[in-house]
């Protein structure tokens, strides 16, 4: 690992991916457009594109229990980083994913970062995805992180997907697409912060196409301020499958939340389910807290951090 990794990179790397001084697996660590950092295992390669900025990660067939580590992190503003990540992963593996990006500035500039990851994952694959975005500093400048995530199942894959935005990134798009085949799930939870004029959006696109297979996606968040959050969820049924999308957020100030699921059985034996709750934080809840010694901005935060766990 570099030892000339800047001290912003290793406290950003410590809110997204739980960074201790060292990875123990496989491993890239991105900084300000820049390899900080690689390790590659018997099982896990990691390769740098011949053609464009980014990563060919390749798990072979029957990895067992090992992780691989991709954070990426801009340290400053006036950084537009875009990287494009492929994993390539081999039939019957099951290995844990850890990504996550941190974006830091001082100043007036923006500092921003696009990630596009395509998953391939092989059939009887099993996948765990970890991804936490962050923004930190006390600059003006525009924290900005739009990822794109591709994603295709094959017969019998699985694929958990958990996406948390902790704070501070003033505007992302989030953008999802999924193709299941047979016996294919795919499992998304998402939990999402904004406050100030912090803008989100979420786009979710599944295509279950072939028999038995599923997609269970639960969106989570917290809208403040004056921020605002725009969630589609899209799942289409074209063969016999099960499908289920929901978006429950908690509202409070002047925020605005708009959610669209939307479901489209093109299969007579496809079940698809969606529902979406929006309100405030509800006023016993807060006096309940209240009464064991709180104030209600503490009460209130109590609620949101029990929410979006």
């Amino acid at each position: 690992m570099s030892q000339s990794m800047k001290d912003i990179t290793k406290k950003l790397l410590e809110l997204v991916s739980d960074f201790k001084g060292n990875f123990q697996g496989a491993y890239n660590i991105r900084e300000d457009g820049q390899c900080a950092g690689r390790v590659s295992s018997e099982n896990i390669i990691i390769e740098s594109k011949k053609d464009k900025p980014g990563l060919d990660i390749t798990i072979r067939p029957g990895t067992k229990g090992e992780t691989v580590y991709i954070p990426a992190c801009v340290t400053k503003g006036g950084i537009d980083d875009l990287v494009y990540n492929d994993f390539f992963v081999g039939e019957g593996a099951d290995v844990l994913i850890v990504a996550g990006c941190g974006v830091h500035t001082e100043d007036d500039s923006e500092a921003r970062h696009n990630g596009i990851h395509r998953f391939f994952i092989g059939e009887n694959a099993k996948v765990r995805y970890e991804e936490k975005h962050i923004g930190t500093g006390k600059g003006e400048g525009n924290r900005v992180i739009d990822p794109v995530t591709d994603i295709i199942l094959e017969k019998n894959a699985y694929l958990e997907m958990n996406t948390t935005q902790i704070s501070g990134v003033d505007k992302t798009t989030r953008k999802t697409t999924a193709k299941a085949a047979e016996g294919a799930k795919l499992v998304i939870r998402e939990r999402l912060f904004t406050e100030g004029d912090q803008r989100a959006e979420t786009f979710f696109q599944v295509d279950l196409n072939g028999e038995g297979s599923g997609a269970d996606i639960v969106s989570r968040s917290v809208a403040k301020d004056q921020s605002y959050q725009n969630y589609v969820s899209t799942i289409v049924g074209n063969a016999p499958c099960t499908g289920h999308s929901e978006c429950d957020a908690i509202l409070d100030d002047d925020a605005i939340v708009d959610a669209s699921p939307r479901l489209y059985a093109r299969n007579k034996e496809a079940s698809l389910i969606h529902e979406a709750a929006i309100g405030k934080i509800a006023g016993e809840q807060i006096l309940k807290f209240r009464t064991l010694g709180l104030t209600e901005e503490e009460a209130e935060q109590k609620i949101i951090d029990g929410f979006l766990a």
